[in-house]
This record gives structure tokens, C-alpha cells and sequence, in this order.
């Protein structure tokens, strides 16, 4: 698969964008949005997700959405969630499924550490845009998480400007009813030692408690900060059709 840089202007505020876009060997394939992690950009999650891809002929988008959620990026406060980075990843699946033959009904978006932040956010933005979401080692409560991690505190309060109602603006425990729309998996480990378990847990027992019948699930694995990409793989393939387990009987 053939890496395109694309440049898609913003709704927002109309500047060039840039994504990532591997295409698939025809159109009407499904799409695999992947999410960068807190500190890296568009380019972090090729050799996690690009095998995949070309393995089942999906298409691949990389968006920016506003780069590194690091003091060090220019473009600090726009990038950790904000408003313009949503519009962002929603913008690129507009802009692909529009342009480059990807199917509108079939995209999955996957996301690890602040990827996996963002896919939270996503779901609570657009929950009706995906057919699968997986959410690895997120974090739900960036206020929460400056009290749990004094490496990321300092990260936290650039991007949003030492605002604890920014703080909770980017927080996809702010999206409970939101995210209960859509078809999500949270996958963590029990020994995270970067973003604790709990702030899945937390998440997932007052979204199953308000919305019992929700496709909310909660995966907490034997491991710490990291994904799993079979278990992911596994997760879209499920949603996608091209495989499920077998029921048991006792």
C-alpha cells in the first residue's frame, strides 16, 4: 500500500490538516481511522496498524489532529482533544469516504494511550460515524490524571491552559451519554503504570450504570501501557463480520 500525504482544510478554521491515507486495492473497502499517541504524531502508528490493513485489504487513515499533546508542539492548546482536533479526525473520514472510495459504513477507528483519549472523544462527538471503536489504555479524566501522574501534569495544564473546565471539556467522562451511542471497546491493563486501570473502570461503571444496554465493554487485560494488536484485530474483525467466537454450552 501506497503512503499519501493529504491536506484537508478544517470546518473549523479553514487551514490545511494533514493526514496519513494507504489505500485499499479497490473502493468500498472498509477504513481503519488509527490514532496517534500523546506525545507523537500521525506517523506513530504505521507498524501497528498498516500490517492489519494490508492484510484485509482496509483502508488506512492517519490523522494529525493538531500533533503531540506536548508543550514542545506550537500548536499545544489546539492539539489534547480541543474542539479543532475532533474536527479534525471527522473532517479526514468526510474527507476520505467522500474522495478516495472509502466505505462510509464500515469505519473502525483505533486508538492507544492519548489515541486512545481521542477515540473516547471521538465517540462522543460523532458515536454514530463508526462501526467499531477500540480504546486502548485511555485516558476518561485529564483532571484526574494530573493527580495520578506528575510526568503528564505539566502536559495537561499547557494544553489546557491551567483551565479545569478546559480540563473537563477533553474528557471523555464529560461524554457518558454521548459515547453510550456507540459500538466501543476499552481495552486496559491491569498494571498500567502510565494511565491507572481506574480510569476506565470509573468510566465504564457510570456509563453501564445510566445505560445498561449500551455496546460498552470493558477488557481489562494482564499487561500494563500498551495495545494489543491481535486482541484489536480480533475486536474490528467481530464487527466487521469476518469472524466471531464460538458459543459455548455447559
Amino acid at each position: 500500500m501506497v503512503q499519501e500525504e493529504l491536506l484537508i482544510p478544517s470546518t473549523l478554521d479553514g487551514t490545511l490538516q494533514p493526514s496519513l491515507f494507504y489505500r485499499a486495492s479497490a473502493p468500498g473497502r472498509p477504513l481503519l481511522v488509527g490514532l496517534h499517541t500523546w506525545s507523537y504524531d500521525r506517523f506513530n502508528q504505521i507498524n501497528n496498524m498498516l500490517p492489519f490493513c494490508e492484510e484485509h485489504d482496509f483502508n488506512l487513515l492517519l490523522p494529525e489532529f493538531r500533533g503531540p499533546n506536548t508543550p514542545k508542539n506550537p500548536h499545544h492548546t489546539e492539539a489534547c482533544g480541543s474542539l479543532l482536533a475532533r474536527t479534525d479526525v471527522k473532517d479526514a473520514i468526510d474527507y476520505v469516504t467522500l474522495h478516495e472510495g472509502a466505505d462510509a459504513e464500515n469505519v473502525f477507528l483505533l486508538g492507544l494511550s492519548g489515541g486512545g483519549h481521542m477515540a473516547l472523544l471521538m465517540c462522543g462527538f460523532c458515536p454514530t460515524y463508526f462501526k467499531a471503536v477500540g480504546a486502548f489504555v485511555p485516558i476518561t479524566d485529564l483532571k484526574k490524571w494530573t493527580e495520578e501522574n506528575a510526568g503528564y501534569k505539566k502536559h495537561v495544564l499547557a494544553c489546557c491552559e491551567s483551565s479545569e473546565a478546559e480540563m473537563l471539556a477533553r474528557s471523555p467522562i464529560s461524554y457518558i451519554d454521548e459515547i453510550a451511542r456507540a459500538n466501543v471497546k476499552i481495552f486496559h491493563g491491569k498494571y498500567d503504570p502510565v494511565v491507572p486501570v481506574s480510569q476506565s473502570e470509573r468510566l465504564y461503571r457510570v456509563l453501564a450504570e445510566r445505560h445498561p444496554t449500551a455496546r460498552v465493554f470493558l477488557d481489562i487485560f494482564d499487561g500494563k501501557h500498551e495495545i494489543d494488536m491481535a486482541a484489536a484485530a480480533h475486536w474490528i474483525l467481530s464487527q466487521y463480520g469476518v469472524k466471531s467466537n464460538k458459543t459455548v454450552t455447559g
